[in-house]
């Protein structure tokens, strides 16, 4: 069985993706990824190496903390 995929949100920071997945562009080109079965997604918008996060969320002011209900 594949292992469940989870999304964490992280304070004043990216996506957490961890699990069986992939990050694929527009195009449908399969991105590889630093560690299989992990990747920090960007949210702030500013990390040069989008779509996955390069820690630019501590130095550019985002702030995001977001709460299940």
């Amino acid at each position: 069985m594949a292992e469940k995929t989870k999304i964490q949100l992280i304070d004043n920071g990216p996506l957490i993706v961890t699990g069986e997945f992939e990050v694929v562009d527009s195009d449908g080109n399969v991105f590889t990824l630093e560690k299989a079965g992990r990747a920090a997604l960007c949210r702030c918008g500013q990390s040069k190496e989008k779509p996955f996060c390069d820690g630019t969320h501590k130095t550019c002011g985002f702030k995001s903390k977001v709460q299940a209900n």
